[in-house]
């Protein structure tokens, strides 16, 4: 079994912003492989199906970023021998760059550091470079909406990869 779990912020007020490529990346993976979000378990809103006879699970915790390693544990719980990918912005990739790591530290990204401290490095992670707007605060810059246009390559390429890596 796949897991793939967006990071993002719930709520209206965050979509489309830097900090929520995660939920947007596994929105667009949601399209591509016709599987819905149809459950609220696990702290997440969770869709379930197969892809090339592979089980997919597809999850977006409700936590808030801070907090996903809440849902995460929850995911990892019940399905223990599953491979877990976390799809994550990253301001320190070029806006752009998608990069793929199949364990490693958190960094400095909140929502990483909260998976580690629930369950540990090993699990598998895709960033989205998002780059840095060193002209705002770092909080700011990632709670700030991204210009869709210019943001759908980025996540069409992720998707390309992630289908190319996994499928």
């Amino acid at each position: 079994m796949l897991i793939f779990v967006g990071l993002g912020n719930p709520t209206a007020e965050y979509a489309h912003t830097y900090h929520n490529i995660g939920f947007d990346v596994v929105d667009a993976l949601s399209q591509e492989f016709g599987i819905k979000f149809t459950q609220n378990k696990f702290k997440a809103l969770v869709g379930q199906g197969m892809v090339n006879g592979e089980k997919v699970l597809l999850v977006k915790p409700q936590t808030y970023m801070n907090n996903s390693g809440e849902s995460v544990v929850l995911v990892k719980q019940k399905f223990a021998d599953a491979r877990i990918v976390v799809i994550v912005d990253d301001i320190d990739l070029p806006k752009g760059n998608i990069r793929y790591r199949e364990r490693g530290s958190a960094g400095t990204h909140n929502g990483l550091r909260s998976i580690v401290s629930y369950i540990g490095q090993d699990f598998e992670r895709i960033k989205v470079g998002i780059g840095r707007d060193v002209t705002k605060d770092l909080a700011d810059f990632v709670l700030s909406k991204y210009d869709e246009e210019q943001f759908k390559p980025i996540i069409e390429s992720a998707v390309a990869q992630i289908k190319e890596r996994f499928f």
